[in-house]
């Protein structure tokens, strides 16, 4: 029993690897020129190859350090403040308008201002990170926290619990899986939101590897750069879930 659920665990892998193995057939039969639509065998050639010299790591880590700095600042920023509007009216009804105008401004809107504001420098992507994860984790936080029925408060209230503990022992645990999910569409998020920083203005990273790959028609560096972030975002999301599940075992 024990073989068949690891089994079933790993089961979502399967047609990855029939689309792998269905992009090396068709790349092999050449009904496209190699240089524009190179086999799978040889882009993991060139991924290796580029492993292997350091650049592949040298851009990978410049853009996974600024995805998880502004991950981290723009979830606690996010989770903080939606607590906060989330369990206090007031101050919802005072912020909540200012958010819902400027939620809208796709991250990229951005840009410019930025740009004139901070200048091309690793604040940039920071910056633009932080904004594309902090609005999902405040909506999502703020939906978790006010859809908690008060009566459960209420009732552990009456059995002398103080305001502080209802609010981390009822309230956060029933609101945890909302904040969690919130942690996932902005973990997806973030990568695109990086690699189009970097395209545009970012001189080191993923996203410059990729935009400077179609200057030299380097289809095949084109495509690494397509399955690290791939990769990346899948791997974040894997992580994301596991610890949904370890939260709501606790809750």
């Amino acid at each position: 029993m024990g073989l068949v659920q690891k089994c079933e665990r790993f089961s979502w892998l399967i047609p990855i690897a029939v689309l792998l193995v269905l992009w090396e057939v068709v790349a092999r039969a050449h009904l496209f020129p190699e240089y524009l639509f190179p086999p799978f065998s040889k882009v993991v050639l060139t991924a290796f190859l580029l492993a292997e010299n350091g650049i592949l790591w040298e851009h990978l880590m410049a853009s996974l350090l600024r995805v998880l700095v502004g991950l981290l600042i723009g979830s606690m920023t996010g989770v903080g403040l939606g607590v906060l509007m989330g369990y206090r009216e007031k101050v919802y009804r005072a912020l909540h308008p200012i958010f819902s105008l400027l939620m809208p401004i796709p991250v990229l809107g951005w840009l410019p201002l930025f740009i004139l504001w901070v200048g091309i420098n690793e604040a940039l992507p920071i910056l633009l990170i932080f904004i594309c994860s902090f609005f999902p984790l405040l909506y999502n936080t703020i939906s978790g926290i006010r859809s908690v029925d008060r009566g459960y408060v209420e009732i552990a209230r009456s059995l002398g619990a103080s305001e502080r503990r209802a609010f981390l022992d009822v309230v956060m645990p029933l609101a945890l899986q909302n904040i969690i999910t919130g942690m996932r569409l902005e973990a997806g998020m973030a990568w695109r939101t990086i690699v189009a920083a970097e395209m545009i203005a970012i001189p080191m990273g993923i996203g410059s590897l990729l935009i400077n790959s179609q200057y030299l028609l380097r289809i095949d560096v084109i495509m690494v750069c397509l399955g690290v972030l791939a990769t990346m975002s899948l791997l974040f999301e894997k992580i994301l879930l596991w610890v949904e599940r370890k939260s709501m075992k606790w809750r």
